[in-house]
């Protein structure tokens, strides 16, 4: 069975190039956000594998997005990114129920199956 992903980032570009990216390796970008209400109106409707959620987000952050969907009660795996190195720590990604926090310059093809295929 395919992965599918939701894509939550403010920057649209970040979407477009996340989607590309997951695509050109072989995943089902489902769907995209660029909030966390949005993000939630998202996985209700597409109930995601797994959720790349930026770390920053306009009305709230990724970590309380990823308590939140923590609580769903189907699994989502949430992979916490940011272009900011420091937005988070993998501590504070996995108090906040996220798999792994990755800055976005550190995404790779290896990287990001070894987050997606991982049980």
């Amino acid at each position: 069975m395919a992965v599918t992903v939701l894509i939550v980032d403010d920057d649209e570009r970040f979407r477009v190039l996340a989607r590309r990216m997951l695509t050109t390796w072989g995943y089902q970008p489902e769907s995209e956000a660029g909030s966390v209400t949005e993000a939630l109106r998202r996985v209700a409707e597409s109930r995601p594998d797994v959720a790349f959620v930026d770390v920053g987000l306009p009305d709230g952050t990724g970590l309380e997005l990823s308590r939140i969907l923590a609580e769903a009660p189907w699994r989502i795996r949430v992979i916490l990114v940011s272009s900011d190195s420091d937005a988070a720590t993998p501590a504070e990604a996995a108090a906040a129920g996220a798999a792994a926090f990755v800055p976005k310059t550190e995404l790779s093809r290896a990287l990001v199956r070894s987050l997606l295929e991982h049980e």
